[in-house]
């Protein structure tokens, strides 16, 4: 059974509902929106049974979601057929992520029976996240610098409606980036301009939310603020080797 992070639509968003990314770089106004919302996502967090957040579109799952860049190009992930869900088959994507589990917790916690609210505040549970599902995706060697970018939401769809993403943009100049599970997915550097245009001819191959960061791409490759300045926590470096 498997537990996963999320925090309550009308706590996260009060009565609106922005569609698309919004971006966490720029004015003062907008990197303090931003902090806000993070705030909330810390405060009002807690963990409840996968299924029946996959049910609740009341409840948002926390999904961190990162791009990996390596100076003009992008990490472009193709999921293979071996992926247990087939309406992801032959998908591209230019995010690497997951849900937000209870490992990630304070102290690893190994869950929250019932679903109850769960102090997480003593350990950055939406950095710690992050950094574990860039593990499990990629084989790092050296490291990532690795900026908080914004947030991503899309409830035009059954699925879009109960996740909401955390950007964050991974300068990948100082590493080597491998896929982890090449059986799964496989995974290189595409130039910027080749990116935008097979996503121009070819947008149904997209992954949603993949898609909707390629319509603003300057905006999401704007990111310059420490991950950890971002969400409070310690470092801002991913790990690597």
């Amino acid at each position: 059974m498997e537990f996963v992070y999320v925090v309550e639509r009308a706590r996260l968003f009060d009565l609106s509902f922005p569609h698309g990314f919004v971006a966490a770089a720029g004015s003062a106004e907008v990197r303090k929106a931003a902090a806000d919302r993070i705030g909330r996502m810390r405060a009002h967090g807690f963990f409840v049974e996968r299924r029946a957040a996959e049910q609740n579109s009341s409840w948002k799952q926390v999904i961190p979601y990162v791009v990996v860049k390596r100076g003009d190009a992008l990490l472009l992930l193709e999921r293979k057929k071996k992926q247990g869900e087939a309406r992801l088959h032959g998908k591209l994507s230019i995010g690497v992520g997951g849900h937000i589990n209870p490992i990630d917790g304070p102290a690893g916690e190994s869950g929250t029976a019932g679903g109850g609210a769960r102090d997480v505040l003593h350990r950055d549970v939406l950095l710690e996240g992050l950094k574990r599902e860039l593990e499990e995706e990629l084989d790092v060697q050296g490291r990532l610098d690795v900026k908080a970018a914004g947030f991503l939401n899309d409830d035009s769809t059954d699925v879009g409606a109960v996740h909401y993403g955390l950007v964050a943009v991974a300068d990948a100049r100082d590493a080597q980036v491998a896929i982890r599970e090449t059986e799964m997915m496989e995974g290189r550097f595409v130039p910027r301009a080749q990116l935008q245009e097979l996503h121009r001819t070819a947008r149904d191959r997209f992954e949603t939310w993949s898609s909707l960061l390629i319509d603003q791409l300057d905006a999401v490759l704007a990111a310059d603020l420490p991950l950890a300045d971002a969400l409070g926590g310690a470092a801002s470096a991913a790990p690597g080797r």
